[in-house]
């Protein structure tokens, strides 16, 4: 273990000016705060808080930071508190302890709410201060070289995918590029033990093939460039860990032998021009691989990571990736963040600088995730990918993941334009919003005011913030479909009972609902969770509500039929988004014209029925979950989707014909399945978008009017 002196020593060695009291002082106050505690390992538990310090004097941080890593454990593990810590060491270390420390009393929750209050927690504290990260991954470097001494596989497992999934990719956003490779290489040795091995064994295998491959190349890059009148420029060869050979081979689909980059080469130079200069030389010398090559210095990404890369077919036709840079590139790379950070000059780098901006945004994400586990999802999105880089109408970079879409661009520029996106130009072109961006593409997006975000967005963006504006939108416009409906709900059955219905009289049953609000208790009466029964009984306890009709619906579904198709009694369901509170079924395929009937289902709100869809036998024996509902009389502007049911003569142009007819009596075609096919004929069934019941028949009179076709009708199933 570490000594005290030691630690001090190392501190002052690259800051003389270290305040060695505090640093004395919080060794002390750590060592007797954790006592006789073990660790799983045996070691003295004291053993660990120190060997995080020692870490990270590696990055040369200041006394702050040290202290934090030495009291880190101090509130979560021992009796100490948050004001033991400010009494002895101040604020500012007592808001850096408290960022690392976990929160305590989690027993009731998840393990996966666990992580998700945890890293929460995190992120909020070190989007004040970076540091309370830097503090946060030395611990789980530590705690995960000493992973093999907890006892549980399954714990070792989560803790391991844990740190694959959050805190690797945390450090690889702030470039602590050697912190972020060891975490991965220890994940995976725990996740995919047999993987790595064949990995490593490979990689001896090749080194046993050419001891001096490596050294050869180096020599023969540093000819090409001394010829090129770069001879200061220095050639490091360096191996890929067996985590990024892996990852590179499962995402690209591709076999080991076909990597080209498994032993990377890094130039580095003193200047920019160079950097160019050492790129033209290479080029010149030897034969690109197409598609390799990444310029990262005129679009550094997201973590401040600057470099050339390419990758060529190199002395001995091997196929080597060539890293080129500057020194304080290399620094940066190596190091990130801890590599520029200066406590002393006060500099805000969680504000400053395009690098940072994905913390602010993850906090964005916070605000509008409706619960810790959400959250933990979409920050996942967020932080776990690959990038593109497209461009602006006016020439600014947005990175976004591998496989975003025009909608994830939107809400990278600003969540007001993904809220009113309606469509998209890449290169000049509209395109779907579900289309796929490559890098270099230049995106324009069009908005409309009018416009608001599409539940089915969710299915194909990728990032975390667009995902978190698209739900937060769909609750938000969910609750208000669910109260407008319950309260129509309520109203109606007040009315056919002729009682008095107002928002005075349900104040006064909130507390039997425990609701605090006559918001709260439509929505739960809209979502299909409180039954309007229960509300009516409670409102006039001395009275009961009209028997529901008779078993299997008899009665009621009599009196449905013989209904007009919009009655004025009835529930106009005009106004309410489908996918919302309202649902059309997929059994039917109800469309205005059609008499209709609605069916509660629970946390769902309604879904619409036509009266003789044989399902509603499904709800007979729960007469009190139907609804009269009715088309609204007023014009109607959407469109429904209808299904029908073709025989079509197997001869030329049938199918054209079928398709031509749909669209000169404007109907629009959204699916089409072949059910059966023979020699003579094809069986198909067409959902088409129609306006109403007169528009759908037109279609299929039309469609009847041809000899190629058979026989056709709607069709219920």
């Amino acid at each position: 273990m570490i000594r005290q002196f030691e630690l001090v020593e190392r501190v002052k060695s690259y800051d003389p000016d270290a305040n060695e009291d505090l640093l004395n002082r919080a060794y002390v106050f750590a060592m007797k705060a954790h006592g006789s505690q073990k660790r799983a390992s045996g070691d003295p538990y004291f053993s660990h808080p120190v060997e995080v310090a020692y870490m990270l004097t590696e990055f040369k941080l200041d006394t702050a930071s040290i202290a934090t890593a030495l009291l880190h454990d101090t509130v979560e593990d021992t009796e100490a508190t948050l004001e033991d810590i400010e009494k002895y060491f101040g604020k500012e270390i007592r808001g850096l302890v408290d960022g690392v420390t976990k929160l305590s009393r989690l027993e009731t929750k998840s393990e996966n709410a666990k992580q998700a209050e945890n890293f929460r927690k995190l992120l909020v504290a070190m989007s004040e201060d970076l540091r309370v990260l830097m503090v946060k991954l030395a611990d789980r470097l530590h705690n995960m070289r000493t992973l093999g001494y907890i006892k549980t596989p399954e714990k070792r497992q989560r803790i391991a995918r844990e740190t694959l999934e959050i805190y690797a990719t945390l450090a690889e956003r702030i470039g602590m590029r050697k912190i972020k490779e060891e975490l991965q290489d220890l994940a995976f040795a725990e996740l995919y033990p047999e993987a790595r091995e064949s990995i490593i064994n490979r990689l001896e295998y090749l080194r046993e093939q050419d001891k001096a491959a490596v050294e050869k190349t180096e020599a023969h890059l540093r000819k090409t460039l001394t010829e090129a009148d770069l001879s200061h420029a220095a050639v490091l060869g360096r191996e890929k860990r067996p985590y990024s050979i892996w990852k590179k081979m499962e995402m690209k689909n591709i076999s080991f032998e076909q990597l080209s980059d498994i032993i990377a080469f890094r130039v580095i130079v003193d200047t920019v021009p160079e950097c160019y200069q050492v790129l033209g030389a290479i080029h010149a010398a030897y034969h690109t691989i197409p598609g390799h090559f990444k310029d990262y210095i005129s679009t550094p990404k997201n973590n401040g990571y600057k470099s050339l890369h390419t990758a060529v077919i190199g002395p001995g036709q091997q196929r080597i990736e060539v890293q080129i840079r500057t020194q304080e590139m290399h620094e940066i790379a190596e190091y990130g963040v801890a590599a520029h950070w200066s406590y002393k000059q006060r500099r805000d780098y969680n504000k400053d600088g395009k690098q940072y901006r994905w913390i602010r945004e993850l906090l964005d994400i916070l605000e509008r995730s409706s619960n810790p586990e959400e959250f933990l999802e979409h920050t996942k999105l967020e932080m776990y990918h690959d990038q593109v880089f497209c461009f602006t109408p006016k020439g600014d970079i947005i990175a976004l993941p591998r496989a975003a879409t025009p909608v994830d661009f939107a809400y990278a520029v600003h969540s007001g334009v993904g809220d009113t996106c309606v469509g998209a130009k890449v290169n000049g072109r509209i395109v779907p919003l579900r289309t796929q961006l490559k890098n270099g593409d230049q995106v324009e997006i069009i908005t409309s005011k009018a416009q608001t975000p599409s539940p089915t967005w969710e299915r194909f963006v990728v990032t975390g913030k667009a995902r978190s504006e698209i739900r937060k939108f769909v609750r938000t416009q969910q609750r208000t479909e669910y109260m407008n409906l319950g309260k129509a709900i309520l109203s109606k059955t007040f009315k056919q009972e002729n009682q008095e219905f107002s928002d005075k009289l349900l104040e006064g049953v909130l507390a039997h609902f425990n609701k605090k609000t006559i918001d709260d208790l439509y929505a739960e009466v809209g979502e299909g969770l409180i039954n309007r029964t229960q509300v009516f009984e409670a409102v006039y306890p001395d009275l009961k509500l009209s028997p529901t009709p008779g078993k299997k619906g008899g009665s009621l579904l009599s009196r449905l039929r013989k209904k007009p198709a919009s009655a004025g009694s009835a529930i106009p369901i005009k106004g309410l988004i489908p996918g919302m509170a309202l649902h059309f079924a997929g059994c039917c395929h109800p469309i205005p014209g059609d008499k209709i009937v609605g069916i509660v289902t629970t946390g769902k709100g309604i879904t619409i029925h036509t009266t003789s869809c044989e399902t509603l036998e499904n709800f007979s024996e729960t007469p009190e979950r139907w609804i009269d509902v009715a088309w609204d009389t007023g014009t109607q502007t959407a469109t429904h989707v209808a299904r029908i049911k073709a025989t079509v003569s197997h001869e030329t142009g049938g199918l054209a014909t079928v398709t031509n007819i749909i669209a000169k009596d404007l109907g629009n075609i959204t699916n089409l399945k072949i059910l059966n096919r023979s020699t003579d004929f094809f069986e198909m069934l067409l959902d088409i978008e129609v306006k109403d019941t007169r528009h759908l028949n037109t279609i299929i009179a039309s469609l009847r009017g041809k000899e190629v076709i058979q026989s056709v009708e709607r069709y219920y199933g």
